[in-house]
């Protein structure tokens, strides 16, 4: 994957190794776009439910439109193993474990003992800094971070991370491949811990949890002033061609006064550590920073499902490299403009 010739997924023979909720996701992402697909399942569970769980993820693609043919010539394309030889051929390894060193760098050994040295090796991290888990590495300069969104398949974002000593020309060969999987990639040269997305995002969990401390407003408030205000315009031009479209000139001021008013905690927030302390996990324990019944979660669930595919079609009508909508009838031939 190091020559300057056109890139075809269909000549691109992809794993990923850990098959949970995010890798049976990105598996999918894969086979749609026309790579054969080698899963790798490191535990029994990864693979005892990963055929299931790509089933029901192709099932969502099929019911959104994505798929160009019948789910099982998908499925033809895909060996799902727990035997790393398996990945001989492949050129790209997307690992997906969890967020542990030693565990990774057990996962990057096996790898690199059965892959070429031209294949591209990647974690979908978003918590460990890319540059740490080079030094697992044999030929480190074949490494990156490739951070997917979930639903892998159904979303524009895409997050490629080079670290100290990833080679551009393998970067480079991702950030264009990631075009043919329907993304709008970016492509960051620098390794930064949290990286883009996280950082931005975690920065507004601080400054969230920050006013509900202080009884300035609520999770409820908060949430609402996303949804409905920033909610309203982030899909189509961001953070800063926003400030663009609003004007700059009273920006410097704004800055002035607000900036030395934000929360600079370092602490985790004390509702967090409560949900931390009770063992809470949100809609999966049906309890977390708002009250769920399980019928909650299940209609919770279905509605991030349903929006995720109006998101992902009204994404495609606004591509970043051209702002001005595309006709409703030509969004199936986006795909088209992705690829080029």
């Amino acid at each position: 994957m190091t020559t300057n010739t056109p890139l075809d997924p269909a000549d691109i023979t992809a794993g990923v190794i850990g098959l949970g909720l995010m890798g049976s996701s990105i598996v999918v992402s894969l086979l749609i776009s026309g790579h054969d697909v080698m899963a790798i399942a490191p535990m029994p569970d990864d693979l005892e439910g990963a055929p299931e769980r790509i089933r029901s993820h192709l099932a969502h693609c099929e019911k959104s439109g994505l798929l160009q043919k019948p789910m099982e010539a998908y499925l033809d394309q895909l060996v799902i193993s727990d035997n790393y030889q398996e990945l001989a051929d492949c050129q790209l390894v997307m690992e997906c474990v969890i967020e542990s060193k030693s565990i990774k760098a057990e996962v990057y050994s096996k790898v690199e003992a059965v892959v070429s040295r031209n294949a591209v090796i990647a974690s979908n991290t978003s918590a460990i800094p890319i540059s740490e888990l080079q030094t697992f590495l044999l030929y480190p300069d074949r490494f990156l971070g490739i951070h997917w969104a979930e639903p892998s398949y159904l979303t524009r974002f895409l997050e490629i991370t080079c670290g100290k000593q990833t080679a551009a020309s393998f970067a480079d060969r991702i950030f264009q491949l990631a075009h043919h999987w329907g993304k709008e990639p970016t492509l960051l040269r620098k390794d930064i811990r949290g990286f883009v997305t996280n950082r931005l995002m975690y920065s507004v969990y601080r400054e969230g949890f920050s006013l509900v401390e202080k009884g300035a407003a609520t999770m409820e408030d908060i949430d609402k002033a996303f949804r409905y205000d920033a909610g309203s315009w982030m899909t189509l031009m961001g953070i800063f061609r926003r400030m663009d479209f609003l004007g700059l000139k009273d920006y410097p001021e704004i800055f002035k006064n607000i900036f030395p008013t934000l929360s600079n905690a370092e602490h985790v927030p004390a509702i967090m550590q409560k949900m931390i302390d009770n063992k809470l996990k949100g809609t999966q324990t049906v309890g977390g920073l708002y009250e769920y019944t399980p019928e909650d979660a299940r209609k919770l669930e279905e509605a991030y499902a349903s929006f995720n595919e109006e998101i992902y079609k009204l994404a495609k009508m606004y591509p970043s490299e051209n702002t001005q909508p595309i006709p409703p009838a030509e969004v199936a031939a986006v795909s088209t403009l992705d690829e080029n």
